[in-house]
């Protein structure tokens, strides 16, 4: 048995590689960047070692600095967990070629199933159905722009090595097709180095089902039952399940075959995903094959009752598969909720910051966290937004379902923005408890998703009262009355000036700037976190934290954030004022490309800059007609969110 590992990644993957490997008794080393020299994973290894800068070109997809340490740190293996380096087969070469096993398949199989288009031809050889589609290599824009206009829109354009959703946009009219070519190939490059594409007929509205396999090198190949991804934006997964529902055991027997064929075809070792979309009519097509772990491995775990990186590592150490495909059960219903660090109403921007609070549910065998943040700790623009997977089991889908929504409403974290309360929206949405999945769910359902909490107003001022109350009942004492302070606070979109009253009853004297005014009648009580309320004959329990004038509630209903307003600030939600024509950065990244030059007329909704940050491409469009004036920045600059990038002056005005 292999006795040291390296990680060769960050975050909670590394974390949940470590822990297995511990449990096995192997050493564990960490590599980490300097924006990850306090994180978790180098807490929790046996040993660390640095790798260099905060960008990942600087770190974690530097292969000669990994495989230096393994050989200096006498690691026996390296796990690439998954990103980075674990689809690099030039890295899988080196490894080898340093006498280091790579805890994964050989450089080949990643190579064949690495490019999207070759992988589409192997699958076709072996018989495994596919959607119809150009996977060629000329890449000639006019050549390309010609192919998807005789296919048809939409269509789906995809750099033929990404993954993670990364690389992959759908042209919906030939009109836009160059822009959205233009953004795979550029994503393409960025995250993977290779800026090739594939476009394929984009199915309506299919599910994302796949299968998880595994191979050793005896001749043995099994699959451990599928997984329904469906649930995803920006062709990102947010939601996992296993196994998928609705499926008869016929089909479900079926995709497990083909995928386990798949794996044979081109003699796949260690973990893998084949992954399928699953049509209404009941057909699936091979979409792509991950030669790795893949995030959602969690579900497949709680259901089959593995430890999947234990498989990995014993597979790795040459030893056979521990099961083979009679003995492989599934027993009830796991979900995975992936939390980002990403506010949903703004398009799910990516947000950094500092976690300066952090709650997280109870876990017991049926309720796991998988995390690599701490409380504390900095969510920079580096790497992905993903901070932490929560996984649920229980017997059946309803109950997982339930038993993931208190979890969620139990998962607290203030100082960034997160899609926790998207996620509670999501899974409790009519369509999805009733298994209506399909991978356009989010946009068809956008409207009550991406809508702002409804909180009643009585119960929010209450809470919100309650929190700001003084500790020390006899604050604000006058003679002959009762306690009482004053404040004024901004919530879900109203000013408010509060008079509250402190005695056993509180009441809370309220008017607003509109002129309207009332008063709220209460009790309850508080410790540091907690809020007990009582109020009209209902009791109400809330947790909230507070740092500086923002108080955060954490209620049933989702999260509510009070800001306390100072006498002299007139409007705490005032930002950097910006004339009409200026464009500024959405968020903190890079500027990856201009797509206009000064000077140049431009016409509402026309694409002008790419923003990059957390390995995703945003880009920015005019939100009027004009010309283009001056230019702030280069390509290649780092921005800051609210950062003016350009300014677009006003067309001259007809005679």
């Amino acid at each position: 048995m292999l006795k040291s590992v390296l990680i060769a990644n960050r975050g909670e993957i590394a974390c949940r590689v470590i822990r297995t490997a511990r449990t096995m008794g192997m050493r564990t080393i960490a590599v980490y960047s300097d924006a990850d020299a306090n994180a978790l994973h180098v807490k929790q290894a046996d040993e660390a070692w640095r790798l260099g800068g905060a960008a990942a070109a600087d770190s974690y997809l530097c292969a000669d600095k990994i495989l230096n340490i393994a050989l200096q740190a006498g690691a026996e293996c390296i796990h690439p967990g998954y990103g980075f380096l674990s689809e690099n087969a030039d890295f899988v070469t080196s490894c080898q070629a340093a006498g280091i096993v790579f805890v994964g398949p050989d450089a080949l199989a990643i190579q064949q199933m690495g490019s999207k288009s070759a992988a589409k031809l192997i699958m076709q050889d072996a018989g495994i159905p596919l959607v119809p589609g150009y996977h060629g290599a000329n890449q000639d824009p006019e050549f390309l722009q010609q192919q998807a206009d005789t296919m048809g829109y939409p269509l789906l354009i995809k750099a033929i090595a990404g993954g993670g959703g990364k690389g992959m946009r759908v042209a919906t009219s030939s009109a836009e097709f160059k822009t959205q070519l233009g953004g795979a190939q550029r994503e393409g490059q960025s995250s993977f180095g290779n800026p090739i594409v594939l476009l394929e007929r984009y199915l309506l509205q299919p599910r994302h089902v796949e299968v998880q396999v595994f191979c050793d090198r005896h001749g043995n190949g099994v699959y451990l039952g599928d997984r329904d991804c469906s649930a995803q934006r920006r062709h990102q997964k947010v939601i996992e399940e296993a196994p998928a529902p609705g499926l008869s055991d016929d089909l479900r027997q079926a995709m497990g075959s083909a995928a386990v064929a798949a794996a044979k075809a081109i003699d796949y070792v260690g973990a893998g995903t084949v992954e399928f979309l699953l049509d209404k009519d009941g057909c699936f097509y091979f979409m792509e094959m991950n030669t790795r772990l893949q995030v959602e491995h969690p579900v497949t775990e709680m259901v089959t009752g593995q430890d999947l990186v234990a498989w990995q590592l014993q597979v790795a150490a040459n030893q056979p598969l521990p099961l083979q495909q009679v003995e492989i059960h599934l027993q009830g219903h796991a979900v995975e909720a992936r939390i980002y660090a990403e506010d949903p109403e703004q398009d799910f921007q990516p947000s950094t910051g500092t976690i300066n609070h952090l709650r997280q549910p109870t876990t017991d065998q049926h309720v796991r966290v998988d995390t690599g943040v701490l409380e504390g700790d900095v969510i920079s623009s580096f790497y992905d937004p993903m901070i932490a997977k929560l996984i649920v089991f229980a017997d059946d889908r309803e109950q997982a379902l339930s038993k993931l929504d208190t979890c969620l409403q139990d998962y607290h974290l203030e100082g960034i923005n997160t899609n926790i309360d998207f996620l509670r929206k999501l899974t409790t949405l009519e369509d999805f408890a009733q298994a209506k999945l399909h991978t356009n769910i989010i946009e068809q359902h956008q409207d009550q998703l991406l809508g702002k909490n409804k909180f009643n107003f009585d119960t929010t001022l209450a809470l919100a009262c309650l929190a700001l109350a003084p500790d020390n009942d006899l604050a604000g004492l006058r003679l002959n009355q009762p306690s009482q302070v004053s404040f004024s606070i901004h919530v879900d979109t109203r000013e408010l000036h509060i008079n509250l009253q402190l005695a056993e009853i509180y009441t809370a004297n309220f008017s607003d700037a509109a002129g309207n005014s009332g008063k709220v009648v209460f009790t309850g009580s508080k410790t540091d976190e907690h809020l007990r309320l009582s109020l009209n004959g209902q009791m109400t329990k809330a947790s909230y934290c507070q740092f500086g004038d923002r108080l955060s509630i954490f209620s049933p209903t989702g999260k509510l954030v009070v800001q306390l307003l100072q006498p002299q600030i007139d409007n705490f939600n005032q930002t950097r004022q910006h004339d009409a024509g200026d464009i500024v950065a959405p968020m903190n990244g890079s500027l990856i490309a201009c797509l206009v030059e000064s000077g140049q007329n431009v016409d509402e909704g026309e694409a002008l800059l790419v923003v990059e940050a957390m390995k995703m491409e945003h880009t920015i469009y005019a939100s009027t007609a004009g010309i283009v004036g001056e230019i702030y920045y280069r390509v290649g600059d780092l921005v800051a969110a609210e950062a003016q990038l350009l300014h677009l002056n006003p067309l001259p005005q007809e005679a």
